[in-house]
């Protein structure tokens, strides 16, 4: 990947040691750029407006502004960035508030960094990046008791599926990869992600975790 293609990455942690940490492990991808550093949400604002960055790496724990409310105002603007989220803790109450938002997913800082490198690829690419595993934890915190009324919420708006894209959804929940769904419901990896698109807009959701909550609600996985 050239330079000029390469994905602009903007990392924002209030730990300066961490921030020298991830740029040593992401300057050497080829297929990366850090274009920018910032130390809190106020910071990353600034940052992203200024750098124009492809994936914000933000952190959760920060002082000033936190990194969800940061991703919520960025989310809002017109080009978005996609934001992957820092986080020492893989049910941090906080990461599920960004994933609700709209969050593509988010990073362990333990993270190695061949699998680092390649979740801010995916990221770029539109993906989400969350493990079957950790989908398991973020929707059991997410979805404590979720109640009659979120559960009836939930069945009626699955409702809206049709089938084969009700299957999709469930394997979503999963945490399956769209090629883990096309092998698993025999069509191909194109089919799938139209079939992805399309539950985003008949349930109103922006990422696959979304999905998998709503499925979860619904007590169906």
């Amino acid at each position: 990947m050239s330079q000029q293609s390469a994905i602009r990455v903007v990392i924002v942690d209030d730990d300066p040691l961490v921030r020298s940490g991830l740029r040593l492990i992401l300057g050497g991808a080829t297929t990366l750029e850090i274009v920018g550093e910032a130390c809190d949400g106020i910071e990353a604002i600034t940052a992203v407006q200024e750098f124009a960055p492809d994936v914000v790496l933000m952190d959760v724990r920060m002082p000033r502004r936190d990194g969800i409310s940061a991703t919520r105002l960025l989310l809002q603007q017109p080009h978005p960035p996609r934001i992957l989220v820092l986080t020492t803790f893989d049910a941090d109450d906080l990461v599920i508030d960004a994933l609700r938002s709209g969050a593509s997913g988010f990073l362990l800082k333990d993270t190695p960094p061949p699998a680092m490198i390649a979740a801010i690829e995916a990221v770029a690419r539109g993906e989400q990046t969350l493990s079957p595993s950790v989908v398991a934890q973020v929707v059991k915190a997410a979805t404590r008791d979720p109640g009659a009324q979120r559960r009836q919420a939930a069945l009626s708006s699955l409702a809206a599926l049709t089938e084969r894209e009700h299957e999709v959804a469930l394997a979503v929940a999963r945490g399956a990869s769209n090629a883990q769904i096309a092998a698993e419901l025999f069509m191909s990896v194109a089919t799938v992600k139209a079939h992805v698109s399309h539950i985003f807009a008949k349930l109103e959701v922006d990422n696959r975790v979304q999905i998998a909550i709503r499925v979860h609600d619904a007590e169906l996985c």
